[in-house]
């Protein structure tokens, strides 16, 4: 990061470490307007009042709508790829043009300006998932729970397929993305209908609006990245009532995740190797790649900027120090979060074998649908512990999901199918042990 951005960029890290994420976000728009920073010994941003004690307006994504919203007919292929924000020409968007700012942060600044008056992104309407058999296929039941202790409480809904009689099932925990909805993203994965043809349970915590106005999980808060806080004690005990109200196979707990779902995920397998047998991750970014705003903004436009740390020291701590199997998918095209984010999480997640890994790379393309790039890296017996699916023209989408979802890319190659498959190649071998 360059000299000229340290001013703006110190101060918005300032307030967010104060829990001022709000203020936070106003600071970065008034240095788009006027160019200059506050002073911020009055402990305020212009127009915005002090966020009242004990009350935290946590934010992921200060430009919600080019992350997660998508025209739901878009209108030439560029927009089906990228999303509408990326379709944009650059230097469409009117204001300061900020030179001493990095392109890739001139550009998601570029989007925060936007107020709501102006036509734009915002006012796209978003698609909701319609009634699909592959939602709640038939016989299944998609059902509504919560959990809660000291960091709060989040609902939850669950399937259940019909071939679930008490006998122990795998489970797989699904971490929707910003503006989603656990409906709308078990309608765009098709995931519900894969747990009914391979007789799994299926979670999907639903991120509250209270916490987030985006409802995006927040993967970016250092609160938010440990072991038995935050949001992760909320998504592991959510895992531990499911494995506590149903018959769950303990060696086969699995969590995956889209965008910042797919951040959160990355947090969980290093945070809790112990309950979670392999972990997907769709379009997100490493653990501890960022521990504020600025940082966030960073990595999603061009990747960690530092090295990203390997296996947690809680892993270390719980004797669990362990290579958590891990699939990857990410589109080359994204301009949401960066692709070179994909190359980050399998760095980290290597980090933690003993052992060398051998690396093959195979090519291949979905009929009428996308080419892919596929890196298989196996241990010394063959089994392979990590996948990395480039996906070929794709941008921030689901790959292979339905359009009764939002943020899919039909396209494939199919994500949710090849997770699963992965995953149940994969249980825990300290699991059994452990119950």
């Amino acid at each position: 990061m360059n000299d000229g951005l340290r001013p703006d960029m110190l101060e918005a890290t300032r307030l967010t470490r104060a829990g001022r994420l709000t203020e936070a976000t106003a600071l970065l728009q008034r240095v788009l307007r006027t160019g200059r920073v506050p002073d911020s010994a009055s402990g305020r941003t212009d127009g915005t009042a002090d966020v009242p004690a004990g009350r935290l307006s946590r934010i992921i994504d200060v430009t919600p709508a080019p992350i997660e919203l998508t025209d739901p007919q878009p209108s030439s292929r560029s927009e089906r790829a990228f999303g509408t924000g990326a379709s944009r020409p650059a230097g469409r968007t009117r204001g300061t043009a900020h030179p001493h700012l990095t392109a890739e942060l001139r550009s998601i600044l570029a989007r925060v300006k936007r107020g709501p008056s102006e036509p734009g992104i915002e006012e796209l309407p978003k698609r909701s998932p319609r009634h699909a058999p592959d939602v709640v296929p038939d016989g299944g039941q998609f059902l509504v729970d919560s959990y809660g202790n000291q960091a709060g409480s989040r609902a939850y809904k669950l399937y259940i397929p019909s071939g679930y009689r008490g006998q122990a099932v795998p489970l797989v925990v699904m971490l929707h993305g910003c503006t989603q909805s656990p409906d709308d993203f078990a309608a765009g994965t098709r995931m519900n209908l894969l747990g009914e043809e391979h007789t799994c349970l299926v979670a999907y915590p639903a991120q509250a609006a209270s916490a987030n106005a985006s409802k995006c999980w927040n993967w970016f808060s250092p609160s938010d990245q440990q072991r038995g806080q935050g949001e992760p004690s909320l998504i592991a005990g959510i895992t531990r009532q499911v494995m506590r109200d149903y018959s769950v196979d303990p060696e086969r707990v699995y969590v995956a995740g889209l965008s910042a779902g797919a951040a959160a995920a990355t947090i969980m397998g290093m945070t809790y190797p112990d309950l979670y047998a392999a972990i997907g991750v769709h379009s997100g970014l490493a653990c501890g790649v960022a521990t504020d705003l600025p940082s966030a903004f960073a990595a999603m436009q061009q990747g960690a900027t530092t090295a990203v740390r390997g296996s947690s020291t809680a892993s270390a701590a719980l004797g669990c120090r362990r290579m958590v199997p891990t699939i990857v998918f990410h589109g080359d095209r994204d301009t949401t979060v960066h692709p070179r984010n994909g190359d980050q999480v399998i760095a980290q997640s290597t980090k933690t074998t003993l052992t060398d890994l051998r690396t093959t790379v195979q090519q291949g393309r979905v009929p009428r649908g996308h080419a892919y790039t596929r890196r298989l890296h196996a241990d010394a017996s063959g089994q392979t512990i990590f996948e990395h699916w480039v996906i070929h023209g794709a941008g921030h989408a689901w790959s292979g999901g339905s359009p009764a979802g939002s943020y899919t890319d039909p396209q494939g190659p199919d994500a949710a199918r090849e997770m699963l498959r992965f995953f149940l190649e994969h249980p825990h071998p300290q699991a059994a042990r452990r119950v």
